[in-house]
């Protein structure tokens, strides 16, 4: 079938199941919380909180299963007193973080020159 395009014999993107991580990845925080996490080996609940700035704890803990269910973070919980659960990236969250750099980069650079 000719999809009309320039796209070499194997390079075709099929957007299906791009659609479900797209859905994720564009609600507001979720960017911030994988750039974050993966600044750090993992993080709690009450750090992560910290360093968003303005993310309410309702918002925070939905993305975070958001996240979680989506396979790009994992969430550990330790049998301690008092209970310590913390938060990392999966190997998944990892390749999705790195593909991001870019991006993130770039939105730095134009952030920086309008600063000027």
């Amino acid at each position: 079938m000719d999809k009309g395009g320039d796209a070499a014999a194997g390079d075709e993107v099929y957007p299906c199941p791009f659609k479900g991580v797209i859905e994720v990845i564009t609600r507001k925080w979720t960017c911030q919380i994988i750039a974050m996490l993966g600044n750090y080996q993992a993080l709690r609940y009450s750090e992560i909180m910290k360093e968003l700035k303005g993310i309410s704890p309702r918002t925070l803990a939905y993305r975070l299963k958001e996240l979680e269910s989506a396979g790009l973070i994992l969430r550990k919980s330790f049998n301690e007193i008092p209970p310590r659960v913390e938060y990392s990236l999966t190997k998944d969250g990892m390749e999705l973080r790195e593909l991001m750099k870019p991006m993130m980069k770039w939105a730095t650079s134009r952030a920086n020159a309008k600063k000027r």
